[in-house]
């Protein structure tokens, strides 16, 4: 049965590697979930949104952050692969945006083309998508 829960899930590396876990300064005081990706700004991570530049990773645990001093574990692979749910068909090769609020987050219709299906799914499985060229910290020109 297709995990219908809210929020990206690891499911491996591109590369087929060990996830890259690294512990992350939060720049606001907020929250961030378990299955939020972050953004990150002048050095310290923050809620990803859609039209967000540098992408880092997926956050392994929920906690109240504290400007410049919470640290949160994030897996930070630029060819990670994500699981999420949103009941909708997707086309190996499609690309996605990032939608919704901590704890919430999901894909949806593409404008900023941060994510790549990574495998075709149907309305009731899982997608899986990559991060787009360019969109992850880790895989951007420089």
């Amino acid at each position: 049965m297709t995990d219908t829960s809210a929020g990206f899930r690891y499911r491996g590396r591109i590369s087929g590697g060990a996830p890259t876990i690294q512990d992350l300064t939060c720049k606001d005081n907020e929250t961030l979930s378990k299955g939020d990706l972050v953004n990150l700004e002048s050095g310290e991570i923050d809620l990803g949104a859609t039209g967000d530049a540098n992408f880092t990773g997926l956050v392994l645990e929920t906690q109240v952050g504290v400007d410049s001093t919470t640290k949160f574990r994030v897996i930070v692979d630029d060819d990670i692969i994500l699981g999420v749910y949103d009941a909708n068909a997707r086309a190996k090769g499609a690309t996605l945006d990032l939608s919704g609020a901590t704890g919430a987050q999901t894909v949806t219709t593409s404008s900023n083309k941060e994510f790549v299906v990574y495998a075709p799914s149907t309305a009731t499985e899982e997608t899986l998508v990559t991060f787009n060229i360019g969109k992850h910290v880790g895989n951007k020109a420089q």
